[in-house]
């Protein structure tokens, strides 16, 4: 439609050089007009609803459909024609008054819809000719349009229609469901988005895409009675992603592929197996680690997605007090520096970080690793493997042989794994790994309890580091708390006067996926293993006295620590109680 007809329906968007411009770049990349005026910034999509009062259409901010009626109005409308001219269907309503169907080339009403069924369509460009094209040779019933926003337009369609739905399609009316997988193998590990060919291997780039742009760090594709079900964990939370109706009756061939792509063994679906994928988007490499698990429905596949990300000290957002004790840290010639803290709070990043600031060309820095998660430039890295006697300990032996002036254990699971990292700290290498334990004076307990000698332990180890990962607060959507002080005491929090807290929108927006949080931040607490410390450690003393001398010595807890970042606006009181205990340091 010409720059001039929207501008006179439509006077309040632009003045008319903006228009122009507008209209010149939408019709040179072959865009929408309405497209373009929204990534520009010239419309809101506040301001769409005067425009849908000036063409009669119903305005919509908030899209419903039917699900009582889903599968009449995917067949109405297929998943194709809704997700690649952006259209909804809502319903299927009988009316019996006339009422505006669409809008000519030139931007005017076209002629009524008559009484009886129609189709209810919303979508956020009353002016694409193309899809309105499309619909007439398409859709079966009579239209009624509706206009809505087009984040609320994209992310209904997705969640109504679910992931890699149009490509779904396409392999039910084309291919054999019986037919052998075999074909799979020879594909490319490249998600491409332009790929026509509409099969099993799209459907699967399909579904890691969407994880990737949504900022997912796990898939678990997940067998169940009668469906097969798709999770992303976007900022630690586990989310279910809509799927196509009938998906599994494809749930063989989606886990073949995906094990194809690991190169795992197909036809082995009674053990346990794991492997890496290489993918390529937008020309920027992805690594996936993949765990096959058989299950009594069949195999669940879980996907970690690794990008290659740098690893920074800024990244890690220490407070700077920490930041200067963990810059003492890392300038030691020798020395153990342990990272505790349960599965998934963050440890391997804050090693390969740490590992990272210190790689140089005048130091030799090796891993070991179960397995190697993100691989480091300049780095020697060595993945356990036990089923040829490659552990940790045996691992460790022979990297000591090799120079190393900085090691990385990947965990300390025995004594004997602990006693060579000891050792090897003691003989001037500098070595960082990790515990699981709940807080960082329980891996001065856990040591002890493994059996290390108490004086190895305050001889060798330089410091303990707990962490936990909080969800940080969407910029974008969050608002001023409003705590009770009932709440507040019970958390053992107290707000300086005149400052504000922000909690998360209930609602959230788009940019956070109506979580009212985007990305994750580390909390943390550290104990330098001081002169003091290491007596008491010599003396075996318990965990109680420990933590009064690190107090004594500075000691801040996580919980603490959490507060501040609470002050600072970054994360909410509830993230911070969800992953600390109770304050253990209070005296």
């Amino acid at each position: 439609m010409p720059a001039l007809a929207l501008g006179a329906a439509f006077p309040t968007v632009a003045d008319p050089e903006d228009l122009k411009l507008a209209a010149q770049e939408a019709n040179a990349a072959g865009l929408s007009l309405i497209d373009v005026f929204l990534e520009r910034g010239l419309v809101e999509e506040a301001m769409l609803q005067p425009l849908a009062d000036e063409l009669g259409w119903p305005w919509e901010p908030l899209l419903q459909p039917q699900l009582e009626e889903a599968s009449e109005l995917k067949r109405l409308c297929p998943a194709r024609l809704a997700l690649r001219h952006r259209l909804l269907p809502l319903g299927v309503k009988e009316i019996t008054a006339p009422a505006a169907s669409a809008v000519t080339e030139d931007g005017a009403p076209a002629a009524p819809v008559s009484p009886g069924r129609v189709l209810v369509l919303a979508c956020y460009d009353p002016f694409d000719f193309m899809a309105r094209q499309a619909v007439a040779r398409t859709v079966s019933l009579p239209v009624r349009w509706v206009l809505a926003p087009r984040e609320e337009v994209l992310r209904s369609i997705q969640a109504f229609y679910g992931v890699g739905a149009d490509t779904f399609d396409d392999i039910m009316k084309s291919r054999d469901m019986d037919a052998d997988d075999s074909h799979l193998r020879d594909e490319a590990n490249v998600i491409d988005a332009d790929d026509a060919e509409a099969s099993v291997v799209k459907f699967v780039n399909q579904v890691i895409r969407e994880a990737l742009l949504q900022r997912a760090t796990d898939i678990h594709v997940e067998p169940v009675q009668d469906n097969l079900r798709i999770r992303y964990r976007i900022d630690g939370v586990l989310h279910e992603v809509p799927v196509p109706e009938n998906i599994k009756s494809l749930q063989a061939s989606v886990l073949a592929r995906i094990k194809v792509m690991a190169r795992l063994d197909i036809a082995e679906k009674r053990l346990p197996q794991d492997g890496r994928i290489n993918l390529k988007l937008d020309n920027q490499s992805i690594d996936v680690r993949v765990a096959c698990i058989p299950s009594v429905e069949g195999e669940s596949i879980s996907l970690r997605l690794l990008g290659q990300e740098r690893f920074t000290l800024a990244k890690l957002g220490l407070s700077a007090e920490y930041r200067a004790k963990v810059d003492t840290l890392l300038a030691r010639p020798n020395g153990i520096v342990l990272v505790t803290g349960p599965t998934g709070s963050g440890k391997s990043t804050t090693l390969y970080t740490f590992l990272s600031q210190l790689n140089s060309i005048s130091r030799r820095i090796v891993t070991i690793e179960d397995p190697v998660e993100h691989k480091l430039p300049g780095v020697v890295q060595i993945a356990v493997k036990p089923e040829i006697s490659l552990t940790f300990a045996s691992g460790l032996r022979s990297i000591l042989r090799g120079d190393p002036n900085v090691v990385m254990v990947g965990e300390i699971r025995d004594l004997e794994t602990a006693e060579i990292a000891v050792r090897a700290s003691l003989t001037g290498h500098l070595v960082f790994s990790t515990l699981h334990t709940n807080d960082a004076v329980g891996g001065i307990t856990r040591l002890v309890e493994m059996g290390v000698e108490p004086f190895l332990v305050s001889s060798s180890v330089r410091a303990f580091i707990a962490q936990r990962l909080v969800r940080s607060l969407c910029p974008q959507c969050r608002k001023p708390a409003n705590y009770s002080a009932e709440q507040l005491s019970a958390a053992g929090f107290v707000i300086p006067a005149g400052h504000i807290i922000y909690s998360a929108a209930p609602s959230g927006c788009p940019a956070c996926r109506s979580t009212g949080y985007h990305g994750r931040t580390a909390i943390y607490e550290l104990v330098m293993v001081t002169p003091a410390i290491q007596d008491l450690i010599a003396q075996k003393a318990n965990a109680n006295t420990l933590l009064k001398q690190a107090r004594r010595d500075g000691f801040i807890s996580m919980r603490e620590y959490g507060w501040q970042k609470v002050l600072d606006g970054m994360t909410t009181l509830e993230e911070v109680v969800r992953v600390t205990s109770e304050d253990h340091g209070a005296e």
